[in-house]
This record gives C-alpha cells, sequence and structure tokens, in this order.
C-alpha cells in the first residue's frame, strides 16, 4: 500500500497526441515508465484544443485539425521520487513541455484489498 501526505511535486508533460516512442504513444511510454519507478500515479488527459511551439491550433472542432491534439501526462508524488524520474522525461519528450508545481496531497491510498474500510465511522470509503 502506498500512502502519499503532505507536500508532494507534481509533474505535467504537454505533449502531442501523435507523439511517439518506438511505434508507440509517448504518452504511454511515460506511464509505463513512471509505473515501473514505483511513482505514486500518473494520469493522461487529452485536450480539446491547444497549440505549442509550432503556433499552430489543434482543435476538435475542425475536423481537418483534430489531429495530433494536445496531452498532459500528470503524474504526482514526493519531491525526490519525481525528480529521480526527470532523466527520463529528459530521454523521452524531445517536443513539448515539462511542467513542474510545488502541491500538497490530502490523501493517497493504494488499493490493498481494504477498500472497504472507512477514516470514520459513518463515512462513505473514498
Amino acid at each position: 500500500m502506498t500512502r502519499l501526505t503532505g507536500s508532494a511535486l507534481r509533474v505535467t508533460v504537454l505533449v502531442g497526441e501523435n507523439d511517439t516512442w518506438h511505434r508507440k504513444p509517448l504518452y504511454t511510454e511515460i506511464v509505463h515508465r513512471a509505473h515501473a519507478a514505483g511513482l505514486a500515479g500518473a494520469s493522461v488527459f487529452r485536450g480539446i484544443e491547444g497549440f505549442g511551439a509550432s503556433s499552430l491550433i489543434h482543435t476538435t472542432r475542425l475536423l481537418s485539425l483534430s489531429e495530433d491534439l494536445p496531452v498532459a501526462v500528470v503524474i504526482v508524488d514526493t519531491e525526490e521520487r519525481v525528480r529521480a524520474f526527470l532523466p527520463q522525461l529528459d530521454e523521452l519528450v524531445t517536443e513539448g513541455l515539462v511542467v513542474l508545481d510545488p502541491c500538497e496531497v490530502i490523501r493517497y491510498t493504494g488499493r490493498d484489498g481494504d477498500q472497504g474500510a472507512t477514516d470514520a465511522p459513518g463515512k462513505r470509503p473514498l
């Protein structure tokens, strides 16, 4: 079980949906490497509109431009663990943006079969 509460570091990796690493989506490689590194968690969010270094706007509203939409991979863990993971992002992200933000984690509990437990009487499980 993983418990992370208090100060943490959030890394957001902004890339294009069509960016690849060895013929598979770059965002998939980032998530799998974060998992292999034992980070607390990673999520991928697909944008509906955006632009980057090319200044070309990608949007879902125009059929001809609905390719290569922005994708954000968000990872949160302790500062030490996130910073140890940064060299892997240096290797993977050739075009894109990596943003680091200090944040505070209220509660993170891994799945260990104790999902029916509650923190206080009368409260629903989170």
